[in-house]
């Protein structure tokens, strides 16, 4: 096993997101495990007060996310103004993450496969 690309889940939460562009999309908020696998399945990420978006997450298949170990952030391969139309949920109302419909909406979004 390599030990150097393990990293404490808490050192994950709070890094910030960046689209190709070098815009700030967000920072994660959350990160989700898939208790059968043992994997990370999604990041919910914040997108701050970006389009009146402050009280929603969006959960982003980590797939869909790279690590920039250089500047210390993720990439996410998205235009900022599509985030309006990303599947987001309420701060206070979090999705079933189990649910076949949303998971397929979901990766469909963000252009990754599912793994089941």
């Amino acid at each position: 096993m390599n030990h150097q690309n393990l990293m404490s889940v808490g050192t994950l939460i709070g890094n910030d997101v960046y689209n190709h562009k070098d815009e700030q999309l967000g920072e994660i908020n959350e990160i989700m495990l898939d208790m059968g696998t043992g994997s990370i399945a999604y990041a919910v990420l914040s997108f701050g007060g970006f389009l009146g978006m402050g009280d929603k997450l969006f959960a982003v298949p980590w797939s869909a996310l790279i690590l920039d170990t250089k500047e210390k952030r993720f990439l996410l391969n998205l235009e900022k103004d599509r985030l309006k139309d990303a599947p987001g949920f309420d701060k206070d109302q979090w999705p079933n993450m189990r649910d076949e419909n949303w998971a397929n909406k979901v990766s469909s979004y963000y252009g990754t496969a599912r793994h089941h």
